[in-house]
């Protein structure tokens, strides 16, 4: 059956809009953009949502699991983090590698996984002239022999840029919604469960570019290298010590090191709660957050700095405050929130190998409770074994446990006892030892240009501070556009011939 005229005519005037859209918005104007590094960034990708139902589903009763800090958005979609590659504004080629990754485990039998599968280092490669993939390190265990196999860049999905010109670009450079197909490398890595050309879920990235360079003259010497270099003078020989003087006194011992060390650097790093972050940006809450007071977005945890506080090494004791603030909201009824929720200027203290994680709360609670807290203790960890490792008193990924304080303070969502995100942190009690990084998300993407008339629908803005849903940029809604357009062929396809099912 034909393609209607009113359709094929919506499509033609959908792609000369796209092409439109682009050449305004990737124009480099009168700054030349740079060649050089990726520097930061995020890659949001589902993977495929029938998958995901899959692995969790009745039949693989499996799970996942996130590895390297990756993190989820809105719970179906993950999200990588620290691209690092490079770019040629001249031809728009860019290679961008992000850091992170997932496991898939499901079909358990006699204690092993007959679906174990592992997804990370994902990269994203334009070439010039368009064509571009979704590559990534893979290891998969073959459900006929059981035997695992690991492959390091295998080109996962085809991407389709068509109509989208990557070149000139400068600073923050996003493409959302961007189509992508299994390749033959990509079904082998599914353990053929899903065939070559499968549509999988829509990439979305956001890296960050070399600035554009404003044209301007060479410059011209400066006064200090045209200055006359001064002659140096020797300096006096100091007199020679006479028979009268009295003998030098021996130095002074040097003062005992003090029992408690003070510092005033450091970071406190934790996500609170996976499914709680789900849960504020999911379809029930349809909410956001918003970082204050220095406060950062590591992806899969939130950053508190700087510290300050004291360490007594003797006594294995640690008192820790850290600066900063994260605001959940959700649940928005008129110009109010069902939920509000502040957690602020968290502190750890740390007493015979015991310790506990404290924060400011205040805010409303789903549960209707309104409250304001000062030091309240939120959760419970075991901290034996805590010992300061070149200049940092330092601990990663810590067990963490809700008390009955923390339990009220988040409305009674989880109770006493339930596993929170866990719990990392460092201290310098040496000021010049460095922090460890945090992972790079890159620059918030820039807001899609706004819908009219004769435009084609753009995604909606994220804000700067919050972790939305989606990572809209200045060209999703050209892509949006592609995807409509590739859907109305392929639904003329789908007319003159029957299509495979999903295998799930």
């Amino acid at each position: 059956m034909p393609l209607p005229r009113r359709l094929r005519r919506l499509a033609a005037t959908l792609v000369a809009t796209l092409a439109a859209l682009l050449t305004v918005a990737l124009l480099p104007g009168q700054a030349v953009a740079a060649e050089g590094k990726v520097s930061g960034g995020r890659l949001d990708w589902g993977i495929k949502q029938s998958f995901l139902t899959y692995v969790t589903g009745p039949i693989a009763k499996g799970s996942w699991a996130l590895t390297g800090g990756a993190a989820t958005v809105a719970g179906s979609t993950f999200r990588f983090h620290s691209a690092n590659g490079a770019y040629d504004p001249a031809t728009g080629a860019l290679s961008a590698a992000f850091s992170g990754g997932v496991r898939f485990t499901g079909h358990q039998e006699n204690g092993a996984n007959a679906l174990d599968l592992s997804i990370g280092r994902l990269t994203f490669r334009a070439a010039a002239g368009g064509g571009a993939g979704l590559y990534a390190d893979v290891s998969s265990k073959s459900k006929e022999t059981g035997q695992v196999s690991s492959v390091s860049q295998a080109k996962l999905a085809d991407l389709s840029l068509a109509g989208v010109d990557l070149r000139g670009a400068a600073g923050t450079l996003a493409l959302s919604g961007v189509p992508a197909t299994l390749t033959e490398a990509g079904a082998k890595a599914f353990g053929n469960f899903y065939t070559a050309g499968t549509a999988l879920d829509p990439v979305s990235l956001s890296v960050n570019l070399p600035a554009a360079q404003p044209t301007s003259a060479a410059p011209s010497p400066s006064a200090a290298s045209a200055a006359p270099t001064a002659t140096p003078t020797t300096p006096a020989a100091p007199p020679a010590a006479t028979p009268e003087q009295p003998a030098a006194t021996p130095p002074a011992a040097a003062p005992e090191a003090p029992a408690r060390t003070e510092f005033a650097n450091g970071a406190l790093d934790w996500g609170v709660r996976r499914t709680f972050r789900d849960y504020v940006t999911g379809a029930i809450a349809k909410g956001r957050w918003e970082l204050g007071g220095g406060a950062a977005d590591g992806g899969a945890f939130f950053r508190w700095t700087p510290a300050k506080g004291g360490y007594d090494p003797a006594a294995g004791a640690l008192t820790a405050s850290f600066g900063g603030s994260v605001r959940f909201t959700g649940m928005r009824s008129g110009d109010a929130y069902g939920l509000d929720l502040t957690l602020a200027n968290p502190g750890v203290t740390v007493a015979g190998g015991q310790g506990r994680l404290v924060a400011d709360v205040s805010g409303r609670t789903p549960d209707g409770g309104s409250q304001t807290l000062t030091a309240v203790e939120l959760a419970a960890f075991d901290a034996a074994g805590l010992t300061p490792e070149v200049g940092l008193l330092k601990a990663t990924e810590l067990p963490l446990r809700l008390t009955e304080a923390g339990a009220k303070a988040f409305g009674n969502l989880y109770p006493a006892g339930t596993e929170m995100d866990p719990l990392s942190f460092a201290v310098a009690l040496d000021p010049a030892a460095a922090l460890p990084p945090l992972p790079d998300i890159g620059s918030a993407p820039p807001a899609a240009p706004s819908p009219s008339a004769t435009t084609a629908p753009a995604a909606a803005p994220a804000a700067a501070s919050s972790s939305s849903a989606g990572v809209p940029a200045a060209v999703a809604g050209g892509l949006l556009v592609v995807a409509l357009a590739a859907t109305a062929a392929v639904l003329a396809r789908r007319r003159r011939r029957s299509t495979p099912t999903d295998a799930a």
